[in-house]
């Protein structure tokens, strides 16, 4: 049971005592921050609102807390309270403050011999270690200082396959998208792997961080569920009754989960998935109201994954420590899966313990030896800066041998200062590691030489703003920029820097980065402008800019934060730190950026700059600062300085800043609106769902009354079709008068075809393979076809009283699945009829479900055509599966879209011949329908 709340100094304390100690805390610390006087400050007052504390001021006012009045918030509570009050109050329950306990050293995990080489998906790669050492740790979550959880290989496999079995009840196919919104804990990873062995896509979405931010984070994820459509929504049972919200906005979204509902019997067998097919739906942290889901493979991510860590040379003598979020994919993919497929010990604490307690993460590296761990700039800063000596007293960071910094700008300042910080505890400056890479590469893409240390290169400022070029300076330049080096690229990876008009550049030459390699991500799902500005060629671009100098990357900033004023390129991000360093505004809280000017062609520079200074002569003071710094830094005044309320520069989840989401703000008039109280945010939610909803019956009604009609004439035209079309003499005569049916038929239901590619149709006899999305299918081709084709059906469909009169009548062929001698039988017949100069028409998947992939192909119509010596043409069908997915009654109007390949021939007669065939004809095919929703 907690202890009454006492100031240190005083043996018996007043809730008053208590509540001006901490507005004196309060004060303090908001002055220091902004550098001036504090805003007067009540115990109502609002933390982000009307303070600007910020998720690092949290750190630092639950250290002076603890100071103070012997107690400190646990982690969650800490990024919950919003007022002083709401602060007083937690304090009173929160268990009292100890002195750091004695470093104690955790064993180190056991060796074992090899990697998953051999795996092709990410669920391979969890059956290899499953296989071999199911009781090893895979992860160690230090939920407090105190208690550990594990999961070893063995429970992570037996949770996932149960979680399987539930999703797969749940209605979750494979193909289908499944979003993650869970906190850092043990159950994300059976949740995601269980999605994994259900056939699914898992897509990690972020949790929200405050209250204040409701509205916004369930506007957006809303956003990025529509899509991915998502089937199904795994998250905790506290955000359940929040994430019902969101149904009403992603009409995919079939229900919500908790992981304890996760439990059912294991499945026999998880479902295939294909080494080319999606294993991860990432979407960018500035997802918003145009979502960029980056599509990743599982041979991209293993490709990934096998390049980095032959980089790292990492293994299972590794300890990896990481609080990085497992929804970015620094966290995801290079601290868990690179873990996972190397068999290395993943020690793991939330991110909102390193913040409550910085420490943290440093003494666990120190406790279980950890060699690799991985941060963006501000928490080395916070780490040089912030923790208090003492409680660094007893750490061994010596082995620690890869300290990444990347996700965000790397300042040489900070990283000089965290390494000299924390020399005298061992740690080893060449660690330092300052890394690039992006989700659209599955991660990593440049890596320095190991234990090489920090490059930094001093450049000419006005060179590289006036002429673009990276020119070294002189050694007493006072106004020379110092820029970090990334590394080269690594193996089997390419980066190259392209001008505007994408011609490549030089060394030392400013530009835009572009890579290629094996991990490259064919675009981002269902965006088809956001992929076109991605890809150039097999290059991609990653939206930086930056130089190569001696084979390694030096990235000066993003592409789309440029500033081109007069034809000078601007950088935001040096002008930026230095606003944000001046007495009275927030630091990291300041955005600069191009907005239009109505007056030429050229851009306006904005300064945005959070404070809470309400004088006017010193707002005034402020701006004229600013403005000399402009002068100095971008060789010109600023044209608008905004002095803003804290909240009004935008960041994304992982604290970056969303320069573009504040220009739009600052163009649209809405800089500064205040935050919306809860209840008002979720109401407007609602209100939204509501309509919303009443959308969906009225579009659903008319698409009831739409389908009714195509049923009806649908019926009318078979039952005309199987009364006639078997009387009327002659073969070719019975097929034209099936297609002019099924053609009015089609156009009355309001169904739009066109053939593309009739030209590449063989005129001797050939086997035409198609893919196979809906019952349209047969129908679409039969109507689109010229009327000398045969089509291949399962034998079933022949011998039913109502398809086989006119499947016969057409002169339909059928083939036995199940039979083996019957099969072999049906070949020779099929054989005989190409033989005889008939051409036939067949789907090698044999069925369809609702996942857009590629089912697995069937040999059959390869083999006949490798046996035959005839051409096999590819046929891509698009739209159909949008019409009439699997399992649907009504019939939607849309257009479809037949697109003929170019003949393949095979190299021979035999089986591997066929074998050939059929993995170039799956390549035409998928190319055919990538990106190419309902196809």
């Amino acid at each position: 049971m907690a202890q009454p709340l006492r100031k240190p100094t005083e043996p018996e304390s007043t809730a008053a005592d208590h509540a001006r100690l901490l507005l004196d805390l309060l004060g303090a610390l908001v002055a220091e921050t902004r550098r001036a006087a504090p805003p007067p400050v009540s115990l109502d007052t609002r933390l982000v609102e009307d303070l600007g504390i910020d998720s690092l001021a949290r750190v630092e006012l639950n250290l002076r807390c603890e100071q103070a009045f012997g107690r400190r918030l646990d982690d969650a509570r800490l990024a919950e309270v919003a007022t002083p009050r709401e602060i007083l109050a937690a304090l009173r329950i929160a268990p009292g403050a100890t002195a750091p306990r004695p470093v104690a050293e955790v064993a180190a995990p056991a060796v074992f011999a090899g990697s998953p080489e051999d795996a092709q998906t990410l669920a391979q790669v969890v059956d290899w270690h499953v296989a071999r050492h199911p009781q090893r740790v895979h992860v160690s979550l230090l939920a407090d200082d105190e208690r550990v959880e594990t999961l070893t290989y063995g429970e992570l496999h037996a949770r996932a396959l149960r979680g399987a079995a539930a999703l797969a009840n749940a209605g979750l196919a494979p193909g289908q998208a499944c979003a993650l919104m869970l906190p850092t804990s043990l159950d994300f990873f059976v949740v995601f792997c269980a999605v994994l062995y259900a056939g699914g896509v898992p897509v990690p979405l972020y949790p929200p961080a405050r209250p204040s931010a409701l509205e916004d984070h369930l506007r957006r994820q809303a956003g990025i569920l529509a899509n991915c459509e998502a089937l199904l929504l795994v998250t905790v049972p506290q955000a359940k009754p929040l994430a019902r919200l969101l149904e009403p906005l992603a009409p995919t979204l079939r229900g919500v989960l908790t992981p304890a509902e996760l439990d059912a019997e294991p499945l026999a067998a998880p479902a295939a998935r294909e080494p080319d097919q999606l294993a991860l739906l990432q979407y960018t942290s500035g997802s918003t109201g145009n979502p960029k889901g980056v599509m990743l493979s599982h041979a991209q991510l293993l490709a990934n994954l096998r390049s980095m860590g032959r980089a790292v040379g990492a293994g299972p003598r590794d300890v990896f420590v990481s609080w990085l979020p497992l929804y970015h994919d620094m966290g995801l993919i290079g601290a868990w899966m690179g873990s996972l497929y190397f068999g290395v010990h993943l020690v793991l604490m939330s991110p909102l313990a390193f913040l409550a307690r910085p420490s943290r993460w440093l003494r666990a590296i120190s406790e279980h030896r950890g060699t690799i761990s991985a941060a963006p700039n501000f928490a080395y800063e916070i780490c040089a800066s912030r923790i208090d000596g003492r409680e660094l007293a007893g750490l061994d960071l010596s082995s620690w041998r890869w300290a990444f910094n990347g996700a965000e700008a790397v300042s040489a300042d900070t990283l000089e200062r965290f390494a000299a910080r924390l020399a005298p505890f061992g740690f080893d400056a060449r660690a330092v590691t300052p890394v690039y890479g992006l989700a659209e590469c599955g991660l990593d893409l440049a890596f320095p030489p190991p234990r090489r240390g920090m490059r930094v290169d001093r450049i000419d400022r006005e060179a590289l703003m006036f002429a673009g070029a990276a020119a070294p300076a002189a050694p007493a330049d006072p106004r020379a920029m110092d820029v970090v080096a990334c590394g080269a690229a690594l193996p089997g990876y390419a980066i190259r820097i392209v001008d505007r008009a994408g011609r490549a550049l030089p060394e030392r030459q400013q530009g835009r980065i572009q890579f290629r390699g094996p991990s490259a991500t064919a675009g981002y799902y269902r965006n088809a402008e956001a992929t076109a500005e991605l890809l150039d060629g097999d290059w991609r671009n990653t939206g930086d800019l930056g130089y190569l100098a001696d084979g390694e990357l030096f990235v000066t900033g993003r592409d789309k934060d440029l500033i081109i004023r007069a034809g000078h390129n601007l950088h935001p991000a040096e002008l930026e730190a230095a606003v944000g360093a001046l007495p009275g505004i927030r630091k990291g809280c300041v955005a600069v950026f191009g907005a239009p000017d109505p007056r030429g062609a050229t851009e306006r520079v904005v300064v945005v700059a959070e404070t809470r200074e309400s004088e006017p002569q010193r707002r005034q003071e402020l701006h004229s600062r600013i403005q000399t710094l402009a002068a100095e830094l971008i060789d010109g005044p600023a044209d608008d300085v905004v002095l803003a309320p804290p909240g009004s520069v935008l960041k994304t989840s992982s604290g970056k800043l969303r320069r573009a989401a504040t220009r739009d703000a600052y163009v649209d008039g809405r800089l500064g609106a205040g935050a919306r109280a809860v209840w008002l945010q979720l109401a407007r939610l609602a209100l939204r769902g509501a309509v919303a909803r009443l959308r969906q019956w009225a579009a659903r009604a008319v698409q009831v009354v739409f389908g009714l009609w195509a049923w009806a004439v649908g019926l009318l035209v078979a039952l005309l079709g199987w009364l006639a079309v078997p009387v009327v003499p002659g073969l070719t005569r019975r097929r034209r008068l099936a297609q002019t049916l099924a053609r009015a038929g089609l156009r009355l239901a309001g169904v739009r075809l066109t053939l593309e590619g009739e030209e590449n149709l063989p005129a001797g006899p050939h086997v035409l393979v198609c893919n196979h999305a809906s019952y349209l299918d047969s129908i679409v081709l039969g109507v689109l076809l010229p009327p000398r084709y045969a089509f291949v059906a399962k034998r079933e469909l022949g011998e039913h009283w109502i398809t086989g009169r006119p499947l016969r009548a057409l002169g339909a062929r059928f083939v036995e699945r199940a039979d083996t001698a019957r099969s072999i039988e049906d070949t020779r017949a099929l054989s005989a009829c190409l033989a005889a100069g008939e051409s036939l028409a067949v789907f090698p998947e044999g069925t369809f479900g609702n996942a857009e992939a590629l089912l697995p192909l069937r040999m059959g119509a390869f083999v006949l055509a490798a046996q035959a010596g005839v051409p096999l043409v590819p046929a891509v069908l698009g739209g159909t599966r949008r019409l009439l997915p699997a399992k649907a009654l009504l019939l939607r109007p849309g257009a479809v879209t037949l697109r003929i390949e170019r003949p393949l021939a095979a190299g021979g007669f035999g089986w591997s011949d066929a074998i050939a065939l059929r993995d170039e004809a799956r390549k035409v095919l998928e190319s055919g329908t990538a990106g190419r929703s309902g196809a």
